[in-house]
């Protein structure tokens, strides 16, 4: 089987993607590799002087504009200055096992990061999407556990590792109950998964899981897991694919489209998430999907 490379990217003129924690990393990588295609791509950062100087000079067009995903605050900011279409969103900002704190909102650090803010940064915008959103994940999904009586770690002894698998399990439960949203309306817009299995990056720098990055047989190059994301934001998968390494494990090679853990393909928890979710964050439970979305044909 040919192996998928940045090499088949097809043409991003025209097309716009917004890419949260964009200013490194494998967000970089993404939005290096989507302009270079011909997209105009929409940095949403913490740190807009550091995004700034990552992408000058870069081929392709660039916009970079403040979001911190933890901040609910500047989430619906980003959202209502927005106009116009918005092809692709991903949501690939988030932390791993980082100690317990709180955001200015009073919500769980890591949950905010990685589930709570795109969760509302998505429903926000997704009147704009006229593609798909994208949500980036780990395989340690599968070994996460949703505590719907306290999704935000209020009540339990904090668990860094923990809260980031649940965390990671809620992102693709929240596509799961996403797609089926959509479904329900007839909308051509999907909810697509991306895993980059193990890539070297400094997510994990300050963690005991960072031991992963020096066992080189089982990672990636942060090249490589990028690709996950490239792939999920540009080929015609399925909604609520779930793409992600072909190598062992899922956690290295080029992407292959796959499914998630058993604990992702949970209907009825996925359902509820969505309740949990939304109250936490102040989106409301019953949105659905504006008529702006419904019928639409996408440009790929």
């Amino acid at each position: 089987m040919t192996q998928w490379t940045e090499n088949d990217l097809p043409d991003q003129t025209g097309r716009t993607v917004v890419i949260t924690g964009a200013g490194r990393g494998l967000g970089l990588l993404t939005a290096r590799a989507l302009a270079r295609a011909g997209a105009r791509v929409v940095l949403g950062v913490r740190d807009l002087d550091r995004a700034r100087r990552a992408v000058a000079g870069l081929p392709g067009a660039f916009d970079v504009r403040p979001l911190d995903v933890a901040d609910l605050g500047s989430v619906r900011a980003f959202a209502g200055t927005w106009s116009g279409h918005l092809d692709v969103l991903i949501n690939n900002a988030g932390v791993m096992d980082v100690p317990a704190a709180r955001t200015a909102d009073g919500l769980d650090r890591q949950t905010a990061t990685n589930h709570l803010g795109p969760f509302a940064l998505t429903t926000a915008l997704l009147g704009h999407v006229t593609d798909r959103v994208v949500h980036v994940t780990s395989q340690l999904h599968r070994q996460g556990r949703i505590d719907l009586a306290d999704l935000d770690w209020r009540t339990r002894a904090y668990r860094g590792m923990a809260a980031y698998r649940a965390s990671k399990l809620a992102v693709v439960l929240f596509s799961l109950e996403l797609q089926r949203r959509l479904d329900a309306q007839g909308s051509v817009v999907r909810s697509v998964l991306a895993s980059p299995g193990i890539a070297r990056t400094g997510l994990a720098a300050h963690s005991r899981a960072n031991v992963v990055n020096r066992v080189r047989f089982l990672t990636n190059p942060p090249e490589v897991g990028a690709l996950s994301v490239l792939y999920a934001a540009t080929q015609d998968v399925p909604g609520n694919a779930y793409v992600g390494p072909g190598g062992f494990g899922g956690l290295r090679g080029c992407p292959v489209v796959g499914r998630p853990g058993r604990n992702g393909r949970d209907e009825v928890l996925a359902g509820r998430l969505w309740d949990v979710s939304a109250e936490l964050s102040g989106v409301p439970a019953g949105l659905l999907p504006p008529a702006s979305a419904v019928r639409r044909t996408p440009r790929r």
